[in-house]
This record gives structure tokens, C-alpha cells and sequence, in this order.
């Protein structure tokens, strides 16, 4: 029933993190514009520079879990590397719940009241010609974060199973690719 779970979680992600990646090129095109119309054309817009960090927020806070998901979060490798898949897994388990978790949490926790203020009084952009709804790209880092938890939930699970030997790691990666 937990691996069904964990299976359930990692198809949303993959879901999550495909969609996400079309922010990816629609944020390469508003880049590139903005460059051209700066340079060539001596034209800038207010909005143009907040969509770019708007659509690198939503990438970087939606594609989390899916960049969980694959293992491709940064780590230090020094001792990580030389342990055993059982003894990697145990570690990851034992540290998904001393730190991910809580930090997550934490984040949640603290990010909520500056959510709901934005909510609350419909926050747009301060400046002029900026964009409107900045309420909407601040409840991404909850929403985020919230995706990041799910992914951590499905790593436990796994973790658990490699650890206790019901499942092998490499399995994983064969399931992945």
C-alpha cells in the first residue's frame, strides 16, 4: 500500500515537472525578447523584467519534488558515495526526517502569514507598468514546497523499502528511465 503511494506521488511529479518545463521555454522567449527589444530597439519593459523572475520562480518552486524525484538536488558525495545502497538508504531515511521535513515545514509554517497578507490585499506589482497578482506567485512557494513534502513522503517510502531490503535501489533507477 506505501509503494502504491510512493507510485502515485512520483507519476504526479513527473506530471508537475513536465508542465513546468514549458515555463522553462516560455521564460528563454520572454528573456531573449526582452534582450532584443533592450539592445536593438533601446526598449524595456517593467513587465517583461517581472515576468522573467516570475516565470524562474515558478520553475524553480513547482519543479522541486520533480527534481527530488530524480535525485538531482545537490549533495555533497564526500562520504554519501562510498556507502552501501542499504546504508544510503538508512542515511537518507534518518535525514529526510531530522531536516528535510522540518525545514519544510518550517517554510510552510513562516511563509503563510506573508501569503495570506499578499492574499488579503490582492498584491500586484509596486511598480509602474509592473504586473498584477504578485499574491498568486508568492502562494507558489507554499504550494511548492507543499509538492516538495509529497516527494519526500514518496522517498521515505522508498528509502524504507531499501533499507529494510524489500526492494533494491537499483530498481529505481530502471523504474525512472
Amino acid at each position: 500500500m506505501l509503494r502504491q503511494l510512493a507510485k502515485k506521488i512520483d507519476a504526479l511529479q513527473e506530471l508537475i515537472g513536465r508542465g513546468v518545463s514549458w515555463f522553462v521555454l516560455a521564460m528563454v522567449v520572454v528573456v531573449f525578447s526582452d534582450v532584443i527589444f533592450r539592445y536593438l530597439f533601446n526598449r524595456s519593459w517593467v513587465f517583461m523584467q517581472e515576468l522573467e523572475w516570475h516565470f524562474f520562480g515558478l520553475v524553480y518552486l513547482l519543479a522541486a519534488g520533480y527534481t527530488m524525484l530524480y535525485d538531482e538536488h545537490v549533495r555533497v558525495d564526500i562520504y554519501y558515495a562510498k556507502l552501501t545502497s542499504r546504508k544510503k538508504a538508512w542515511l537518507d531515511l534518518i535525514l529526510l526526517f531530522v531536516f528535510f521535513f522540518p525545514t519544510s515545514l518550517l517554510i510552510i509554517y513562516t511563509t503563510w502569514p506573508f501569503v495570506k497578507n499578499s492574499f488579503a490585499v490582492l498584491e500586484g506589482s509596486p511598480d509602474p507598468g509592473g504586473l498584477p497578482g504578485r499574491w498568486a506567485l508568492k502562494s507558489t512557494i507554499i504550494i511548492g514546497y507543499a509538492l516538495l513534502i509529497l516527494q519526500g513522503i514518496s522517498q521515505a517510502i522508498k528509502n524504507l523499502y531499501w533499507a529494510m531490503g524489500w526492494e533494491a535501489r537499483e530498481e529505481r533507477a530502471h523504474e525512472i528511465h
